[in-house]
This record gives structure tokens, sequence and C-alpha cells, in this order.
């Protein structure tokens, strides 16, 4: 029933004369790209951060890219795993549900100062009397989508790792399905922790939407691998291989420039590693075997509460 309505979700961003058509990156068919609604997914959020590296490799093999933002992550995962997809932007965890499905394999991630990794983190309101994860007890809690790893399952599983119970530990617990509105909820009051990256923190800072003198860190999570782009697994080899060549190679391409190289949170990133291991994503398998079904499904019954 949950695949079921998720994948209803995507439908709705793929219309089915679309989805039947084969997307080969003519202008006609054009290769449908989903991205996870990371930051919110509005105009200026994720597909926002992505268009501009898919505008640089569209001029250089011209082959031409459809954008739109899944309506969750899930959404995104059967998006690909149903052929309604062919290039998505994932969350590590998202990665690793449609990776075991055999739908997905990797693109390529972003690099930045020779690496390709970012952190999770616990904020609250800078006069708020909690200084580590151990103060967290008792108090109401935000997270992003229940897919995410740096908005839910990393933030859970440093609840665990401080010997916490993520459902009776906390008052309550808010999913507002993207890390914006995590940060949001805090803003606004409505909780007293929120979970999300600190990309997307950062972005929040920089485009006005939180002062940061009004919010701490809390606590920061270990590296975590960088959010990926994934392909597709039924591709055809030889658009596979060209799509990689163009990523592996984009931020070395005449006429473009160094603000068009962007990743998550839309962040300028150095380059795009196609060569990443896919071992690397084994710390988000680890902290998603953490999280079983029954664990998922007490934490979304207490969010239901109200």
């Amino acid at each position: 029933m949950k695949r079921a309505l998720l994948l209803a979700a995507a439908l709705v961003l793929a219309p089915a004369a679309h989805a039947q058509s084969v997307a080969d990156g003519s202008k006609a068919h054009p290769l449908r790209v989903m991205l996870i609604p990371a930051d919110g997914g509005t105009e200026t959020g994720t597909k926002a951060d992505y268009q501009p590296v898919f505008n640089a490799v569209s001029r250089m093999t011209g082959l031409n890219f459809d954008l739109k933002v899944g309506q969750s992550y899930g959404a995104v995962v059967e998006a690909m795993c149903n052929q309604l997809a062919d290039v998505a932007f994932f969350g590590p965890v998202a990665y690793v549900q449609a990776h075991r499905r055999g739908c997905a394999q990797l693109l390529a991630v972003g690099v930045e100062k020779g690496e390709s990794v970012y952190y999770a983190g616990l904020f609250a309101k800078a006069d708020a009397p909690i200084k580590s994860v151990q103060d967290v007890k008792g108090r109401r809690m935000a997270f992003g989508d229940v897919n995410s790893a740096s908005s839910f399952t990393f933030q859970v599983a440093m609840l665990m790792d401080a010997g916490l119970d993520p459902v009776k530990d906390l008052s309550a617990i808010r999913m507002t399905g993207s890390h914006a509105n995590s940060l949001a909820a805090l803003v606004q009051g409505q909780v007293d922790v929120a979970s999300l990256s600190f990309d997307s923190y950062e972005k929040a800072v920089k485009q006005g939407a939180v002062d940061p003198k009004t919010v701490k860190v809390v606590a920061k999570s270990m590296p975590i691998p960088y959010p990926p782009l994934a392909l597709n697994a039924k591709l055809p080899e030889a658009l596979k291989a060209r799509l990689k060549e163009a990523f592996a190679t984009v931020h070395k391409a005449p006429g473009v420039t160094p603000d068009m190289i962007r990743g998550y949170g839309g962040k300028k990133v150095d380059a795009f590693d196609t060569r990443f291991s896919e071992a690397e994503f084994n710390v988000a398998a680890e902290k998603l075997a953490l999280l079983s079904d029954e664990l998922k499904g007490e934490i979304l019954k207490k969010a239901a509460e109200r």
C-alpha cells in the first residue's frame, strides 16, 4: 500500500504519455530527471540547485533534460524503479534503497576540496538549554523526510547512540518533509530541535531564511557520502557511458563557468566524481539498518499525534 501511494505521487509528476515515450535525450523525448525535495521542492529549492549543471551538460552533449522535483524521497525511488525517471538526485539512504532494488546505478557525486562528504546536524535556538544530544530528551523534535539520510536517518541514529529512545524520549515529533521545513519549524517555535544537513542550513542562512545568531549546533554527524546523482539501471550502456563522461569533464568544458558547477544545496563544487565507489555508501546502509520498519512506524505514529 505504501509503495502504491508513493508511485501514485510519482505519477503526478510524470504524465502517462510522457512516461510511455522513449527518453533518448532528444528535444521530443528529453531525459527525465527526478530530484528529491531536499529543500522543499520549490523552484528556488532543489530544482534551481541542479538546473545549472544539467544546462552545462546539455550544452556539452546536445542531450536534453526535463527536471522535476519529487513529492517525497520515496516517490523519487519509486519513479526510478518504475521507469518514470532516467536520472535522479538522491539522498544517500534513498540511493541505497533504489540500488538494492536494482533500479539505480551511481552516476556522480560532487567533489569539494578533494572530498565527497557532507554532514547532518541537530540544531536548536541559540538561547535554548540544549547543549548535547542527551539534552534533547523530553524535547519536541522536527525531522525532514523519513527516507532522508541527513534529516532523519543519521539524527535518529545519533539519538540511539546517545542512549535515547527516539520515540519514548521525545515529547513530540514533527515530520516536516524537507530540511528547509524542519529548520522553519524551529525558527517558528514549533519544535525545540531541528534535523537537517549543514548544507541546507548554510543555504538557508545565505538566503536570509534564518539569522545564524539565533540558532546553534547541538550535534554534528560523522561524514556522510555526498548525495549522489544516479542513472536508471535500464538505460542503454552507451548512454550511461556518455553521461558519465559528461559529468566527469563538465567542469573543464569550454563555455562552462564555475558558477554552473553546483551540487547539493546549490553549493558550488569543484567537479563531479564518476568513479566514486559504491562501497562508500555502506555507512548509509549501516545507519539505515538500525532503523527497523517497526521503529519507523512508531516514529510516524507519534508524529501523527497532535
